[in-house]
């Protein structure tokens, strides 16, 4: 039973009450009449203190618990001037890498530098290091060697273990001893933030508490009394699905096959009896310098550490870095609504930090009239870090709750137009939506509850969400509410008034969707469902936009180069979008973001949905540049930059009947002398249709799901 999050008794700093800003700067301290800070936060976003930040949430939060907090916003990492600005805090410095992981921020897919950030003031791209949460600690503790220091953020959080890195193109070590941090929290992680500042403040040294779930530590051994399971005994029942028919419609697909029940009623059998020793097992997983030199053993770490993240049935995981164990808790007990609608409505701004004058964020021009409903995702997408940062059980914040954020935002935001952006999180449509037995849910470990089918036990009913939306326009003064969130288009055909209900009224023109491919192999990797699915939901999206009176246009985004993706894969891809007259402007390339399974794929070449052993198949992996390249190029395949590419691999593919300027061919037979760029330099995103054809909009690098 997790402790209320508000039930703490404060610190006696809560005389100060609440800050106008948190204060990033020495004079700031003093007007408050503060003479330290009791804790301070480090991170790479620019201090926005809107519930949209992270730094901003666990700010306030620990402000609402009597804590003096601080923030050092985007400091210079080249020295250690700037991480004293506010000098040594009474608790500990917490750090951050800001909304993003540093390095999916700084760069992009092809490996290429960017030269913006959303996150900084003005846009610029060198306000943060690589690898920003072990830099800022390496300077932490250059300047206080004893304060406790103690690192979270989505790139701790994913880069908790032992973890296959894109960039440098080989196996890390937890960021946790990389940072040389005391405690690493994963997650959302309000609960154990708050419990570890109460009990510093109480005089309980850092190195002893090592009880809170969702977080992190190194030990020299494991403690007497556990029982330590090796992962590689573990039975865990074959493949989670058959194969699928990538055309059938997976909304009503059976769920409960034999493999799903199995995995609901015993998903893992531990060898030898543990019975006595239940609440008191921990299971090792291949170590650091087993996993970097075995992918076998990397995937299958990565499929055990998949399994153990639902919080009702996890065991402890331990690790060998050398000869220290990193020990990972339990993951942390989602926050109820009422504990949610608290966090939420702590006192923010909703604005940048006054020091940035009229400086632009463009991260915050983004969401400062959107509203967060949700949090977590049990869709489970291969590609996609969301679940294993903030869970597949769904945390929901009350309807009042929401409008009442509503009603600020129109009260007290100056460039309110009246258009609320969005109503989502990372899932337009999953708000309350749950597990219909509690039971069964405390037992399940399946990645998905929406893969291959929806599960039977899920709970689909959208009308709460129908009802909510339906409240939120009607508040006086808004003239429009938008869903800008990913949709999950599976679920929303369950419910037709849903359907009915967002097209006549919450779509402004556009509405983007991500079946990300057409074909099984690729398909049945990412854990999406098939594209009969989204064939379903377009036929609902045309007919309620055509009975509203209105011209609206679906944005399909795919993925080129997604681990199980063959060329002929690709090309199929490319023939369905000619077909339905689809032209991307820009693609998104497979992104192999820290501890995604679909990375664990890309790096060892066996499947971690199956069980993994040496002898298990290998699966297609598109990892050289030329083939990356080719990829992209299918998706592309209206630009005549392509052609060149298209018509050699064509040939080779011994499809060269696609040569030609037939309406079933897929690129001209002869290159233009001359041609124009699809989109110029420079150019805004756009989707329009012309003569039939729907341009999609370039794909946001900034994209969620990574």
């Amino acid at each position: 039973m997790a402790t209320p999050l508000f039930s703490h008794r404060k610190f006696w700093a809560e005389c100060f009450g609440p800050a106008p800003e948190l204060p990033m700067s020495r004079a700031e301290m003093d007007a408050l009449g503060w003479d330290s800070c009791d804790i301070i936060i480090v991170t790479g976003d620019a201090y926005v203190d809107h519930p949209s930040f992270g730094m901003a949430v666990i700010g306030r939060l620990l402000e609402a618990q009597g804590f003096r907090v601080g923030i050092i916003a985007q400091p210079d990492w080249t020295t250690t001037a700037d991480f004293q600005a506010l000098g040594e805090p009474n608790l500990f410095f917490g750090v951050a890498s800001g909304n993003m992981d540093s390095m999916i921020n700084r760069y992009t897919a092809d490996k290429k530098r960017r030269n913006d950030d959303a996150y900084t003031p003005g846009n610029t791209g060198d306000k943060r290091p690589d690898r920003a949460v072990i830099v800022y600690s390496q300077r932490l503790r250059q300047a206080y060697r004893q304060v406790p220091l103690v690192i979270g953020s989505i790139e701790a959080s994913l880069r908790r273990i032992a973890h296959y890195d894109y960039w440098s193109d080989k196996i890390r070590r937890s960021v946790l001893l990389d940072s040389s941090a005391d405690l690493l929290l994963y997650g959302n992680a309000e609960r154990a933030i708050v419990d570890l500042a109460h009990r510093l403040a109480a005089g309980e040294p850092i190195h002893k508490i090592r009880d809170l779930r969702g977080t992190a530590f190194v030990r020299k051994r494991v403690p007497d009394g556990w029982q330590v399971i090796d992962s590689t005994s573990i039975d865990v029942v074959g493949p989670i699905s058959k194969p699928i028919d990538p055309y059938v419609d997976t909304a009503t697909a059976s769920c409960a096959t034999q493999v799903d029940a199995a995995e609901v009623v015993e998903p893992v059998r531990f060898m030898g009896n543990i019975k006595d020793h239940e609440g008191n097992a921990v299971i090792r997983i291949p170590s650091f310098e087993q996993v970097r030199s075995d992918p076998a053993l990397y995937a299958h770490a990565s499929r055990v550490l998949h399994k153990e993240t639902n919080p009702h049935n996890a065991r402890p995981l331990v690790q060998s870095h050398g000869d220290r164990e990193l020990w990972l808790n339990a993951p942390p007990i989602p926050l109820e609504t009422d504990e949610l609608d608290q966090v939420f409505e702590l006192p923010y701004t909703r604005v940048p930090h006054s020091v940035y004058g009229d400086a632009r964020i463009v991260a915050y021009e983004m969401i400062r009239h959107s509203v967060n409903i949700m949090r977590g995702c049990f869709g489970g997408c291969t590609f996609c870090s969301i679940t294993e940062h903030e869970g597949r059980i769904i945390q929901n914040r009350s309807e009042d709750s929401i409008i009442r954020e509503i009603e600020q935002i129109r009260d007290t935001s100056p460039a309110f137009t009246g258009v609320i952006s969005d109503l989502g999180g990372p899932t337009a449509n999953m708000w309350r939506l749950a597990c219909n037995s509690k039971e069964v849910e405390a037992k399940c470990r399946k990645l998905s509850c929406v893969f291959p089918g929806i599960c039977k036990n899920l709970n689909t009913d959208q009308m709460p969400l129908v009802k909510l939306y339906r409240r939120a326009r009607g508040v006086k003064g808004v003239k429009k509410v938008l869903i800008a969130s990913g949709l999950r288009y599976d679920l929303a055909v369950q419910s037709p008034e849903y359907v009915k209900e967002l097209v006549t009224h919450h779509v402004g023109g556009y509405l983007k969707i991500a079946p990300e491919h057409t074909e099984g192999a690729p398909l049945s990797k990412m854990m999406k469902p098939g594209i009969g699915s989204y064939e379903k939901f377009r036929a609902m999206f045309e007919k309620y936009s055509i009975a509203a009176g209105k011209k609206q246009y679906l944005i399909p985004y795919f993925i080129a180069a997604h681990p199980g993706t063959s060329d002929r894969d690709m090309m199929n891809l490319a023939l369905w979008l000619k077909e339905n007259k689809y032209r991307a402007d820009q693609v998104q390339t497979f992104y192999p973001s820290p501890m995604a399974t679909a990375t664990a794929m890309y790096h060892s070449g066996k499947n971690p949905l199956k069980r993994v052993t040496h002898h298990s198949d290998s699966m297609p992996t598109v990892k050289g540049q030329t083939q990356r390249r080719l990829h992209k190029a299918f998706l592309r395949y209206h630009d005549p930059d392509n052609w060149p590419t298209l018509r050699q691999a064509l040939k080779k593919m011994g499809r060269a009947d696609l040569i030609g300027n037939g309406k079933h061919q897929l690129v001209p037979s002869r290159q233009p002398a001359k041609h124009h760029p699809v989109v110029s330099p420079g150019s805004k995103p756009f989707a329009t249709q012309h003569n039939g054809v729907v341009r999609v909009p370039r794909q946001s690098k900034r994209n969620s799901r990574v």
